[in-house]
């Protein structure tokens, strides 16, 4: 019989870890990483993403247009580039290797499969730890280039500055809902673990008793 705790934990970790992934996705397509808007031209600001650059005019709407090269990006986007690229493979895989090892899922079954179904969810968990860490780690590495660039005093303050655009906050709601689902995939491994049957056997002696009397002779089984 399924524990339903651990059942809990589980629909509760893939809910987690899949609008974890989602907004990992959506942060790898987003084109406001940093943002950019002018004293000059109130009416007129610069998106900047990983794989393209955007311009948003009141009157005109938005124009975006994809990066030429790669050779020509800034050091900071083509890490953050391969950070959030590798957030998304590893969040995916983890959440393809947790759906076997539910509760609900009718395959490995008996002891071997239950410690089998155990070591996937460990390993979903460990993936999506690890898919946290490169979104949180991608964001805020540029924010932290941003936030030291905002206050550069060798800047001059005619120069407009960058600051935080949407997909930074997409981004690290991500990485924690990643690293909230991997926490959620190993309580319910501790709980799974705990309310396993135990078989217990119990051994029978036979008395074997000889009764001698006058008449006869027989035997009596205890």
């Amino acid at each position: 019989m399924t524990n339903p705790c651990t059942l809990a934990l589980e629909l509760l970790g893939m809910l987690i870890g899949t609008g974890g992934w989602f907004c990992t996705l959506a942060a790898t397509i987003m084109p406001q990483w940093l943002s950019l808007s002018t004293e000059l031209l109130a009416t007129e600001s610069f998106e900047q993403g990983l794989w393209e650059s955007c311009v948003m005019q009141e009157i005109a709407g938005t124009a975006c247009r994809p990066y030429d090269t790669i050779l020509g990006l800034r050091q900071i986007l083509t890490l953050a580039r391969i950070l959030i690229c590798l957030s998304d493979a590893t969040s995916l895989l983890g959440l393809l290797l947790a759906i076997p090892a539910m509760s609900q899922i009718n395959c490995c079954k008996g002891e071997e499969g239950q410690r089998t179904k155990r070591g996937l969810k460990i390993t979903a968990a460990v993936f999506l730890t690890i898919a946290g860490l490169l979104a949180l780690g991608a964001v805020s590495y540029v924010a932290h280039d941003t936030v030291q660039k905002f206050f550069d005093e060798t800047i001059p303050n005619v120069v407009s500055r960058s600051e935080f655009g949407d997909a930074l906050f997409v981004g690290w709601a991500a990485g924690f809902l990643d690293v909230v689902a991997a926490v959620l995939l190993f309580a319910s491994c501790f709980g799974s673990r705990d309310s396993e049957p135990h078989l217990v056997y119990h051994h029978q002696r036979q008395v074997i008793r000889t009764v001698d009397e006058p008449s006869r002779r027989h035997t009596e089984y205890v």
